[in-house]
């Protein structure tokens, strides 16, 4: 009989072939060529390009961005992220008046604003996040704004400055559940996390979160955390498939079908949640022009289930 390793078959890692619900359009269209070459010509920073969103040939074809400030080289070293991990360059001071020139360049109605971390600075680029909404409200009165956040360490004073600039939404990500926190997340905490979207609610702004599902989370536990997110005050989550960005990322466990995230769905709006988008393909800033408005999300959730046709 022959011996079995610890490095037999069934301890590798399985591939997985995505199924036909993950299947993404190639991007095409006169709009997504002229974003392509904006970004492209300005030398911009976007999480769609970064993150390789699945999303990104629909949103840039629609005339939209994700936008990341602060460089594109993280200090953090999640296990599912795409962003390089390094010693990020030193901060540029005139990325918030570039970042509302490329927005009104772009003409964008609603604008997504993201960073990566930034934990070598004592205040972890809180305030160039707060230049760069002041500045683009200034001169984007008219453009919508949500900012995907760090957790800053959970301190409140950069918190506040977010707060103070007074973006339209303010989303922070969960990633994912409590047990798969330190494995997924390795520098973050989740109950961190939790406090941060309460400061937020606490300091007045429409929150936001969102879930990787796929890297061996229990339906149990996906409850527990809309819950926990819930109780904590978030306003809207976003719920997508994890997809692996490279051999070296963590590996997706499961493929989740297009039926259960119909039930988290449904399941997060019993809960009282604001808005739930909850999809295979979904991503934190995708649809976000409607999760500015309060409401929204929910009225549609309750005209579906009276069998009012929605508008």
């Amino acid at each position: 009989m022959k011996n079995m390793s610890c490095n037999s078959v069934s301890d590798q890692p399985i591939k997985r072939n995505k199924p036909d619900w993950l299947r993404v359009k190639l991007p095409i269209g006169e709009n997504y060529k002229h974003v392509r070459g904006l970004v492209d010509t300005h030398k911009l920073h976007t999480i769609c390009e970064s993150g390789n969103c699945p999303n990104m040939g629909e949103c840039w074809g629609a005339g939209t961005a994700t936008f990341m400030i602060l460089g594109n080289v993280c200090t953090r070293s999640c296990g599912f992220c795409a962003v390089a991990t390094g010693r990020p360059p030193e901060l540029d001071w005139d990325e918030p008046q570039r970042v509302a020139e490329a927005i009104h360049l772009m003409k964008v109605k609603h604008a997504v604003i993201t960073s990566v971390d930034r934990d070598e600075l004592k205040d972890g680029g809180s305030t160039i996040w707060h230049n760069t909404i002041k500045a683009v409200k200034a001169l984007n009165p008219d453009t919508t704004l949500e900012t995907l956040i760090p957790d800053f360490k959970g301190k409140k004073d950069d918190i506040q400055r977010l707060i103070d600039a007074a973006p339209e939404v303010v989303s922070h990500n969960i990633e994912t559940v409590e047990r798969l926190t330190r494995q997924v997340r390795i520098q973050a905490k989740y109950w961190r996390s939790m406090e941060v979207i309460k400061t937020l609610k606490e300091g007045g702004m429409r929150t936001k979160s969102g879930i990787m599902l796929g890297l061996g989370e229990t339906k149990e536990e996906v409850l527990q955390t809309l819950q926990d997110l819930k109780d904590n005050g978030c306003d809207v989550v976003t719920i997508g498939q994890y997809l692996q960005p490279t051999k070296r990322h963590l590996p997706v466990e499961r493929f989740v079908h297009p039926n259960e995230f119909a039930e988290y769905r449904e399941a997060g709006y019993q809960m009282g949640l604001d808005y739930v988008e909850s999809g295979p393909l979904v991503r934190s800033s995708y649809h976000s022009e409607r999760h500015v408005f309060a409401g929204l999300g929910r009225a549609e959730w309750e005209r579906s289930k009276s069998g009012v046709p929605q508008l």
